[in-house]
């Protein structure tokens, strides 16, 4: 056992970190092993690949995630605002690359291979988007002569007019909804909360009469019978024939036939061979993610950390609750990642990176060095 009189680095770390929370998400990392060992055996068959091929590249993908996410938690709020500097910068310019480079897949440009690999840069812009949101909020609060709140804006609408040029809806509102979260923690008016609620809804009925894709997906949702429903019909045909304790490891039907089961709908295959007890254990743990950083950050007397830590918990958050929903049929069909659960190496890594922010944001540290922070920006400010 370690000593609290230790003095290294990772004793500090171990009794600073808060430990329930990063059970959790390992918790949710283990999960993902064995669904994407239910889920992907079929859909690798279905293309010629090996039955393993997708659920091997999962665990690969995880274990450098991993050791990311460990490491990105030793991080004190300072070197957490630059590393998320340069990944946003190194992200934009890879999301222009794609824009210019990147093949079209289904009439969007997502990804980039480089070196062999596929990168989807606009995941790892998500949470290096958000430090870099509740930074500027941080600072408004902290220094009201500064044009912080005029900076998040510029920032915002030149990721989202990144993310629309793909395009990718699905991102843009998500995005969206968490910068209006941080911008609505940060004390703003309720008239500039409201209007940016209506110029999203602007932008996602304007989506809908000038992109094909996007009023397909609603039209099919609204009225299923005006086009083709087979995965979202199938995902909740999953849902009946599980029950609440599922039809057993390996006998689910839904990924036999389902294109996306590995990824977008894995949470369907969850509740048709596992149940929906372990549906709700699902939901209980990224519930629990979101509400234990929430109040953690709370408590946070550094603005940055707090905005920061709540900002990056909302997106994961959100992100869970899109794919479930989708599943669900509650909303419209998106391709939208489930944590940890999903197939996917640009989504898991990121994923990685963002939650390791959070557990360093939320780490315990003395009020005296809290204060030596602020004391620092506010030097900074004056001198």
């Amino acid at each position: 056992m370690l000593a609290r009189d230790q003095r290294t680095p990772f004793s500090e770390w171990w009794w600073t970190v808060d430990k329930l929370l990063l059970a959790a998400i390992i918790a949710l990392m283990l999960a993902g092993i064995i669904l994407s060992l239910a889920a992907s055996p079929p859909v690798a068959t279905r293309i010629g690949l090996d039955p393993f091929h997708f659920f091997s590249r999962h665990v690969m993908f995880l274990l450098p995630s991993f050791m990311v996410l460990i490491a990105v938690s030793f991080m004190s709020p300072k070197a957490i605002r630059r590393s998320a500097l340069l990944v946003f910068v190194v992200s934009i310019v890879l999301i222009v690359a794609t824009l210019a480079f990147g093949p079209e897949v289904k009439g969007s440009r997502r990804w980039i291979t480089m070196l062999g690999v596929n990168i989807q840069a606009s995941e790892s812009a998500k949470p290096a988007f958000v430090v870099m949101a509740a930074w500027l909020f941080a600072e408004s609060t902290k220094r009201p002569e500064m044009p912080a709140t005029s900076m998040a804006i510029v920032l915002l609408l030149m990721v989202v007019s990144l993310l629309v040029m793909e395009p990718d809806f699905g991102q843009t509102m998500l995005l969206l909804m968490v910068w209006g979260a941080l911008f609505f923690i940060g004390g703003m008016r309720m008239i500039w909360v409201a209007g940016l609620a209506g110029a999203a809804g602007a932008g996602l009925f304007g989506a809908y009469l000038l992109v094909p894709h996007v009023a397909g997906r609603i039209k099919r949702f609204m009225n299923p019978a005006s086009g083709d429903t087979f995965q979202v019909d199938t995902a909740m045909e999953a849902f009946w024939n599980g029950g609440w304790f599922g039809l057993g490891p390996g006998e689910g039907i839904a990924k036999r036939s389902l294109p996306d089961s590995h990824t977008d709908f894995v949470f369907a295959v969850a509740a048709e061979e596992f149940g929906i007890i372990l549906c709700l254990a699902l939901v209980a743990l990224f519930a629990f993610v979101v509400i234990r950083t929430l109040l953690r950050a709370y408590r946070s007397e550094d603005m940055f950390s707090r905005f920061a830590a709540s900002g990056l918990a909302i997106l994961f958050g959100v992100q869970a609750a899109i794919n479930m929903a989708v599943n669900l049929q509650l909303i419209p069909a998106k391709g939208m990642t489930l944590p940890f659960i999903s197939y996917g190496g640009s989504s898991i890594v990121s994923l990685a990176y963002g939650v390791g922010m959070m557990l360093a944001l939320t780490r315990l540290r003395p009020r005296t060095e809290v204060e030596s922070m602020n004391d620092a920006t506010t030097a900074r400010s004056y001198a």
